[in-house]
Order: structure tokens, then C-alpha cells, then sequence
């Protein structure tokens, strides 16, 4: 595995900083994307309008109850806390595309915190492993981003099976003031985790990035096949070669995907879908886009799971 202190981890992190500050560069509204729509500002007190104030800072229910137009300045917002779960757990260690799981989460993670950083934001997280959750300080910086990195590739050695209502609980102690919480992960095992991420997108505006692999969804014809689960370490040997339990098997799949689209839809949590053989950048970036504009719009959530090619 890579330690982000040696020169190809430290090359990783840059690529993965370049590609997100290339696309954000790119965007139409400017070189910086806020992780929250609105984020830089917040209302301050009403005041009387004064000829030149700009109408769209109009407070209508102040001007209602006294009958003369006050509006409202803005003032500048505290830096945001930006809090990710990433899951290290034995599922993760899997990928038949051109990312395992687990670094697609690690290089997630790098993303959301380059763009953190550019913002100049504070970030926590917890990383999911077979030993139960870890938990890194909400701290600000690259090099704390480089640190958290480095803590995430040294567990992503651990595997096993573990807890995600126990690590989106141990999240939302982790973030003491209203933020963004990221959950980064691949949502596989019991649907114990509906109501600990509800209680979560309750006190923090929340994204649930889902990891998914072709090969999960689908079964190739080859014949015999060993199945391996990667966290409990059980064998299963089944033959691909038949059409009914190809047909079986993508059709569980479907319905549990879709069942965890309609459990994080439930919990108002936004959602985005991304695959092992797919590019993950524009991906992001244009999730990101539309999650403001709906946030612009007034709708509560927004679901970009998306089906493979």
C-alpha cells in the first residue's frame, strides 16, 4: 500500500488536487466551488433600506410587521467544518474497474479535502475499519489533509467487517457545530445505518457517496467461479454458467441498490452513485454544481446515483 509521505503518494495527492482544481478552475462562477451553497456569508441584523441597497437583501417578514422596508446585510461566516466517513472496511478491498474501492474512497477524500482547504475550511473525519472507527481532529490545512491521508492508507490494511451506524454516530460526535458530513462508502451489510445517517443530515448538511463495482451487480459467464467475501473470509463456489442465477443474481443486486437509494433518500441526505471503472472527477464536480443550484432552488435533497454503462 502507499504512504503518502513517499514521493509516489506524495505525487497521487498532487494529481488528484490538480484534477479537482483544473475542473473547478474551469467552472463558469469562478476558481472556487463552495462545498455549501451560500457558504461565505450569512444574514446579519435588519436595518432600515436606505436608496442604493440592493432589493434582493430585502427582509420582507421585518418589513411586513413594522410597514418599512429593512433589509438585511451580509456578514462574513466562520470557516465550515467538513466531517468524512470513509470506510476501510474488508468490502472496500475490491475492484475489478481501475480503482479498488478503497482508493477511490482515499482519492474521495483527498478531493473533498483539496477542496476544504481551498476554501479555507476545517476538516475531520472517521475512518471505518475492521477494529472499530478511528477518529482524526477537526483541523485545519494540507498538511493535516497529507496526515489524515496517510492515517487512512495505514488502516486501509486492517479489513474485516465494521459497524457504519456505529461510525456515522461516532461522526456526528466528531462535529460539534453545524457543517457538511461526508459518508464515503460502499453501504454493503445490514440497513442498521438508516437512522444514525437521519439523526446525522438533522444537524449537518450531508452527502452520501455510494461505492459500487461492476462485478457486484453483475456475474460473468466463466463457469465455476470461487466467491469470496473479503470481510468475513467465507467461500462460496457457483457456476456463472447458468443464465437463471445470472439473471438471480443481477436482479438482487438491483433491488438492494435501490433499496439504499430510497433508505438515503429517507433520510434527507444527498447521494451521489460512482463507479470502479468510471471517471470520478466530473462526476463530483458536477454533483457538487447541481447540489448548489438545487440548494439555490429550495428542494431538500438531490440523488445522482446513476446505472453503468
Amino acid at each position: 500500500m502507499r504512504d503518502v509521505t513517499s514521493p509516489a503518494a506524495a505525487g497521487m495527492l498532487r494529481r488528484v488536487e490538480l484534477a479537482v482544481s483544473r475542473r473547478v478552475y474551469g467552472l463558469r462562477e469562478g476558481d472556487h466551488l463552495a462545498l455549501l451553497a451560500g457558504h461565505g456569508v450569512e444574514a446579519g441584523e435588519a436595518r432600515p433600506y436606505s436608496p442604493g441597497d440592493d432589493v434582493r437583501r430585502i427582509d420582507w417578514t421585518v418589513t411586513a410587521r413594522t410597514e418599512v422596508a429593512h433589509v438585511r446585510d451580509a456578514i462574513a461566516e466562520r470557516e465550515l467544518d467538513v466531517l468524512a466517513l470513509v470506510d476501510l472496511s474488508g468490502s472496500q478491498d475490491f475492484g475489478t474497474g481501475s480503482w479498488r474501492k478503497v482508493d477511490l474512497a482515499q482519492a474521495l477524500l483527498a478531493a473533498v479535502g483539496t477542496l476544504a482547504t481551498r476554501g479555507h475550511d476545517r476538516l475531520g473525519s472517521v475512518f471505518l475499519t475492521g477494529s472499530g472507527p478511528v477518529s482524526t481532529p477537526v483541523r485545519a490545512g494540507r498538511a493535516h489533509l497529507a496526515a489524515m491521508l496517510m492515517g487512512a492508507d495505514r488502516l486501509s490494511r486492517v479489513g474485516g467487517t465494521a459497524d457504519l451506524a456505529e461510525g456515522i454516530d461516532r461522526l456526528d460526535a466528531l462535529g460539534r457545530r453545524r457543517g457538511l458530513a461526508v459518508i464515503i462508502t460502499d453501504f454493503i451489510g445490514p440497513m442498521t445505518w438508516e437512522r444514525p445517517l437521519a439523526r446525522l443530515a438533522q444537524r449537518h448538511d450531508t452527502i452520501a457517496i455510494e461505492l459500487v463495482d461492476r462485478r457486484e451487480m453483475r456475474l460473468p459467464d466463466t463457469g465455476f467461479l470461487t466467491i469470496v467475501d473479503p470481510e468475513t473470509g467465507r467461500r462460496r463456489t457457483v457456476d456463472t454458467g447458468r443464465y437463471e442465477l445470472r439473471l438471480a443474481f443481477a436482479a438482487a443486486a438491483d433491488q438492494n441498490r435501490r433499496d439504499i437509494a430510497a433508505a438515503i433518500s429517507r433520510t434527507g441526505a444527498d447521494h451521489l452513485r460512482l463507479w470502479t471503472d468510471q471517471p470520478w472527477v466530473d462526476p463530483l464536480i458536477r454533483f457538487l454544481q447541481q447540489r448548489r443550484r438545487a440548494r439555490v432552488a429550495g428542494r431538500s435533497s438531490l440523488s445522482l446515483p446513476g446505472d453503468p454503462s
